[in-house]
């Protein structure tokens, strides 16, 4: 248990925004049983202090990497409940985002990622700037198509311009390859985790509901606390 003393106040807010609530007693990983203060109807309830403690330890790895330049994080939340609110968060610190699908190499091969997407850009500015007339109508609809199936993976990766200096995954278990690339380029990871999740990997386990779209969003406007925008 934590040592963080969590107020009335905030204990009614995190029940608000639904973030005490996990899965199914059955689903409980046996390593997030420390961090669990109830059932309720079959539902682990997480115990409110231990998540602001893993909130705080975060937003201070967060504002502890901000002070030292500036900051690049990668987003990563491809499951349905997490796309919208990542990539809200993402865009407001103009970081890199990943929300559909996660491509193997993102961060193991990172220079052929930047290939890649240095290509969908080009071929971006060349359609708006009427260069791609010049090909014939069969060549120019090869083009748009190509453009618009990398839009659906590079739009949000347009920010990814170096080796990021940390991850935010939303929900651990989906998110899995991309934690595990980044573990291996030795990148920390801020992971949003829910009681069938083992916390042990994550440098930064952050608790808390991770499949309810409000619970996620709660959790991210905690950790934007811990971005500091330089001048």
């Amino acid at each position: 248990m934590s040592t963080t003393v969590a107020t009335n106040e905030t204990i009614a807010e995190l029940a608000k925004a639904g973030v005490v609530f996990g899965h199914k007693k059955s689903k409980t990983h046996p390593r997030m049983r420390p961090f669990i203060s109830g059932t309720r109807q079959e539902i682990e309830l997480l115990d409110p202090e231990a998540v602001i403690a893993s909130i705080e330890k975060a937003v201070a790895f967060l504002k502890e990497k901000s002070e030292k330049g500036v900051l690049s994080v990668l987003c990563v939340g491809t499951s349905p409940a997490a796309r919208r609110a990542v990539e809200v968060f993402a865009k407001k610190f103009r970081f890199p985002y990943v929300t559909t699908r996660w491509l193997g190499g993102t961060l193991t091969n990172h220079k052929v990622m930047m290939e890649q997407i240095k290509r969908y850009l080009d071929l971006k500015v060349k359609q708006a700037g009427g260069d791609l007339a010049k090909y014939t109508k069969k060549e120019q609809a090869q083009f748009s198509k190509e453009i618009g199936k990398r839009s659906k993976t590079f739009d949000g990766l347009v920010e990814y311009t170096r080796m990021p200096d940390a991850m935010i995954a939303v929900d651990v278990s989906h998110e899995a390859i991309a934690i595990k690339e980044a573990l291996d380029m030795k990148i920390p990871v801020i992971g949003i985790l829910d009681t069938n999740d083992n916390p042990d990997p994550i440098p930064y386990p952050v608790l808390g509901n991770d499949h309810s779209k409000m619970s996620i969003e709660w959790l991210l406007q905690k950790l934007e606390s811990g971005v500091v925008l330089k001048p």
